[in-house]
């Protein structure tokens, strides 16, 4: 369940097209925003939310992802993971990796809002750990 809080007037509710199918909540830009050539730029939502599992009513956090309309326009989505806790405005920060302006108008859906679990914990330093099969191999070690 995803509850929103509006808190600017023209805010629209995060929409699903596919309940139960679709994995992200569409999110709309509240205004008018121009985006120049290789800027970014915090794009508002005008939303503040709180996620919670459908059955279990167990807290969740949320990754803001692009959408494939922007990124086909050459919009990227970065810096977008919102902790369970925090209750202040939705923001998207969207970077314009082409060499043209972008212009967004008010309403456009801009970016998906992804659900997840939380499952950090507490932080325990060991001298040794567990062995497994990939032990220290690293980048590219699986092949290419």
């Amino acid at each position: 369940m995803l509850r929103v809080k509006l808190l600017e007037q023209g805010a629209r509710l995060p929409v699903v097209a596919h309940p139960g199918e679709d994995l992200g909540y569409d999110l709309f830009a509240l205004e008018d925003t121009v985006l120049r050539p290789r800027a970014t730029v915090r794009v508002r939502t005008g939303i503040a939310v709180e996620a919670r599992h459908p059955e279990t009513d167990a807290p969740l956090g949320l990754l803001v992802r692009d959408r494939s309309s922007m990124a086909a326009r050459g919009l990227a989505t970065t810096a977008g993971v919102i902790d369970a806790g925090y209750r202040g405005e939705i923001q998207v920060l969207m970077t314009n990796l082409g060499e043209a302006t972008v212009k967004l108008k008010a309403g456009e859906k801009i970016a998906q809002m992804i659900p997840v679990p939380v499952l950090t914990g507490l932080v325990k330093e060991m001298e040794t750990l567990e062995e497994s099969a990939r032990a220290e191999k690293g980048f590219g070690s699986s092949g290419r």
